[in-house]
């Protein structure tokens, strides 16, 4: 299975995979839409762009591994912004009222911006 453990509250999947039953509320938290995947089979419960980081980071960040550490300060400054606290905190409620599954097109989760939401939103709770 694909599936990547994100705690008691989270789970982590790729947009791609077929959806699960298990999966509760799923929201896709990328800012762009994934290639060649149809609203439809996409099967989500909200596209929350807010938390996304910006263009300008994603496309510093180029899912380069070796600049990952530096990314995620980066993003967690950006997840700090009072603008997009409504965001994670619509995440958080729906986290504590039954599955949530965050889904990206991303190919490694491991090293993507969602393990950073996930520590960011945990901590939160």
């Amino acid at each position: 299975m694909s599936e990547m453990s994100a705690g008691d509250a989270f789970r982590v999947r790729r947009v791609y995979e077929s959806p699960e039953p298990s999966d509760g509320a799923r929201v896709l938290v990328d800012r762009l839409w994934p290639r060649g995947l149809s609203k439809a089979d996409a099967q989500l419960t909200e596209w929350c762009k807010d938390v996304a980081p910006s263009s300008e980071l994603r496309h510093w960040f180029h899912h380069e591994e070796p600049r990952f550490t530096e990314f995620a300060e980066r993003y967690r400054e950006e997840l700090a912004q009072e603008a997009v606290q409504p965001a994670l905190e619509r995440l958080r409620e729906r986290a504590a009222e039954g599955p949530l599954t965050l889904l990206t097109a991303t190919k490694d989760v491991s090293v993507s911006h969602v393990t950073v939401l996930v520590e960011v939103l945990q901590e939160g709770l």
